[in-house]
């Protein structure tokens, strides 16, 4: 299998990868009440996508991105429904994915993981993923994510073949980008709206205050939809406790929107926490995002790769994505970075979850 291939580095520097298992994938629905204000068609319904360990007769196939014939990201390989490996109870890894992301952009790690033996539940966003229109409110509202992970969470729950194959007991959450500072808020940080805005009103140039690639979205334009009639009141509540009661460990690669945390909130996070990001990262950039998150949070640990940008955390860009998606990384070869991803996030689960079995 090329996932095998590609990753045959980190499995042999990892000892306690003892077993590599085919990944099985199965795709769910769940319903939450927010995505209504932020699905372009007012849809209640949040996507779910899981990789699990699956049987050794599962028969993988390629996950790509893009036109069939001519795919412009090369995910990782999972086995449409495939049966379980064993019944055994697994740690779980809750995963959102990145500004304008999809759970599958983000299929290379949470693939690498089910193999390695976890339940990985990852959802797109609703309004703020690239299988669907884009909207205000699913890019401004990104406090409501930590609520979808809870509800896909729940939903998979719901299914009596994942429940019994589930550790409740060891539950994570891991995320990029915006889906980094949702994993911070869904382990214990609370958001400060007024705060993000006094940030971006005398930063207007730094990375998160910037019109953003995949989905322009000017202050103004937040501002009219945090005061309007049908958000209001929900963001009333963003500074709320949104934390999620099950995770007990939060693994992050390149947060943005730090400036929107309360630093109150962060020196008194008593869940451990994993930073990974470049140091040549210009969309969240570390020095307002991650560097702020790792000096607050007590022993938060921070991981800094050399002339990685934001964008090489995305899944592996194909020849001919590197000549037609401008976004696609040129500098890092983007396997070192995933690798490095991986096996930080391999060891910190382990640490934190007590690994898996």
């Amino acid at each position: 299998m090329r996932r095998l291939a590609v990753l045959a580095g980190l499995l042999a520097l990892w000892a306690g990868a003892a077993q590599a298992y085919p990944v099985g994938e199965r795709h769910l629905q769940a319903t939450e009440a927010s995505a209504a204000l932020r699905d372009a068609q007012h849809r209640d319904t949040l996507r779910i996508t899981v990789w699990y360990p699956a049987a050794p007769t599962a028969q993988e196939e390629d996950l790509t991105i893009g036109p069939p014939d001519r795919p412009l990201f090369r995910v990782g390989e999972a086995a449409p429904n495939a049966e379980f490996a064993d019944d055994r109870r697994r740690p779980v890894i809750l995963f959102s994915h990145g500004f304008g992301g999809s759970a599958r952009m983000m299929g290379w790690f949470g693939t690498v993981m089910a193999q390695q033996g976890y339940v990985v539940i990852a959802v797109d966003h609703p309004g703020n993923n690239d299988l669907d229109p884009m909207t205000v409110a699913g890019a401004v509202m990104f406090w409501e994510r930590p609520g979808d992970l809870a509800a896909a969470l729940a939903r998979v729950r719901a299914e009596p073949e994942f429940n019994r194959r589930m550790d409740m007991g060891k539950v994570g959450v891991a995320g990029f980008s915006a889906g980094g500072v949702a994993s911070l808020v869904a382990a214990g940080a609370r958001v400060d709206l007024a705060r993000l805005q006094a940030f971006c009103a005398s930063h207007p140039q730094d990375g998160v205050c910037a019109p953003q690639k995949e989905f322009t979205v000017t202050q103004e334009q937040a501002q009219a939809l945090l005061t309007s009639p049908e958000v209001a009141p929900r963001a009333a509540h963003a500074g709320d406790d949104l934390s999620l009661p099950q995770v007990r460990a939060a693994f992050v690669m390149a947060p943005a929107i730090v400036q929107a945390l309360d630093p109150r909130s962060l020196q008194s996070m008593r869940t451990p926490v994993s930073i990974i990001l470049g140091d040549s990262d210009d969309v969240a950039p570390p020095n307002t995002n991650g560097g702020v998150a790792a000096r607050a949070i007590p022993g938060a640990r921070m991981k800094v790769l050399a002339g990685v940008g934001h964008y090489d955390f995305l899944s592996q860009c194909t020849p001919a994505g590197q000549q037609t998606v401008p976004i696609c990384p040129r500098t890092v070869p983007q396997g070192e970075t995933h690798r490095a991803a991986l096996e930080a996030a391999l060891r910190f689960f382990a640490q934190t979850l007590g690994g898996a079995p």
